[in-house]
């Protein structure tokens, strides 16, 4: 359901498609997102090493097939599928059919070897990533009025909003089932309720009645991810993202906007992007599939061999230049992994006819 029509008030969903991927959208622009925002793909060329190990376990996985698929979802300017060609074993690189998917034109300069679309292809046998993907596929927003009923969120284009209709339909029952308001009690996985009287982290006590509470409906990201990795024949898909789940959702939503590198306030008129976090685990039950993981990036990494441990002091006296590079990227490794930062990023891992190969991940 979408409220509202182009030109007024409309809802989130239609507002951030048209501000995101319209002709002028901000997705368009031939700066991409690495001009407003770093991703753990601009953060260090470490994050493509580390996907490409991925890719690696992927392929022992799958028997080394003789095409081996790397599909980079969202892929902005074809930063991180570079980055993965580029640290490949050559042997491995030899097989990879690697595919950026995104809606921007194919950048000049890009290796010939990774092609441009704006769908993900069919019947893929390997590694589907999406690293930041998901925050961008718009949603609607819903917020209780007094009376304790989740209304739509409907916005102008200059970033005014007004409460809408009620939620009904299928948004409603999301809402119900993993982001309940007005007093209602999420449903976690295993299909037990949380006790009553048991808060939400961070809710202010003045929203106890349920008045100006908010939640973002993640309605089409799940969609989304189930259509992505219904294009996967054999292999593992990875969503990468801002994240949360049931039981530790932000009482008044994330909804938030970034320009030059600075968060903002969310318009959307296509001068800035529009973020909200996402609902993995929700993602996740959209697509069951066996051996379903939830991981946060710190863990993740650390099991594809980025630990942030700064090198021995011993190698500064036999190998100072050695010990000056390792101590580089010992910092790049702890960004990546931080708590509070990039390492609180959630992965969401699903294996297809395939085990596990993030088995020693905790």
């Amino acid at each position: 359901m979408t409220a509202g029509t182009e030109g007024g008030p409309r809802g989130w969903r239609a507002a951030t498609r048209a501000a995101l991927y319209g002709p002028n959208g901000f997705y368009r622009g031939p700066e991409g997102p690495a001009g407003h925002f770093r991703t753990s793909v601009h953060a260090s060329p470490l994050f493509a090493e580390a996907v490409a190990r991925l890719l690696c376990r992927v392929d022992e996985a799958l028997g080394r097939p003789a095409v081996l698929d790397l599909v980079d979802m969202a892929a902005g300017r074809g930063e991180l599928a570079a980055g993965v060609l580029a640290a490949l074993p050559a042997d491995v690189a030899a097989r990879t059919r690697a595919c950026a998917v995104e809606l921007a034109g194919r950048p000049g300069g890009l290796d010939r070897r990774i092609e441009w679309r704006a769908e993900p292809p069919e019947r893929t046998t390997g590694l589907l990533f999406a690293n930041e993907w998901l925050d961008n596929v718009p949603l609607e927003v819903a917020e209780v009025d007094p009376e304790g009923v989740p209304r739509l969120v409907l916005v102008d284009d200059d970033g005014t909003e007004r409460l809408g209709p009620p939620v009904t339909g299928p948004e409603a029952e999301w809402l119900a089932r993993w982001w309940p308001l007005a007093g209602e009690r999420p449903v976690t996985d295993g299909g037990e309720a949380m006790t009553e009287g048991e808060a939400t982290p961070g809710a202010a006590p003045e929203a106890a009645s349920g008045a100006g509470l908010r939640a973002e409906i993640g309605l089409p990201r799940d969609l989304a991810w189930a259509s992505a990795v219904g294009t996967l024949a054999r292999g593992l898909a990875v969503a990468v993202d801002y994240a949360h789940t049931a039981g530790a959702r932000p009482p008044f939503g994330t909804l938030t906007g970034f320009r030059e590198g600075r968060g903002t306030t969310p318009v959307p008129d296509g001068s800035c992007d529009i973020t909200a976090h996402v609902a993995l685990d929700a993602c996740a039950a959209a697509c069951p599939l066996p051996g379903t993981r939830l991981l946060p990036q710190r863990a993740a990494l650390r099991a594809l061999g980025l630990t942030g441990s700064r090198p021995p002091l011993a190698l500064a006296s036999t190998d100072p230049a050695g010990y000056v590079r390792a101590l580089a990227a010992a910092s790049e490794a702890a960004e990546l992994v931080a708590p509070g930062g990039l390492g609180d990023f959630g992965w969401l891992l699903q294996p297809v006819g395939i085990p596990d190969v993030l088995a020693d991940a905790a």
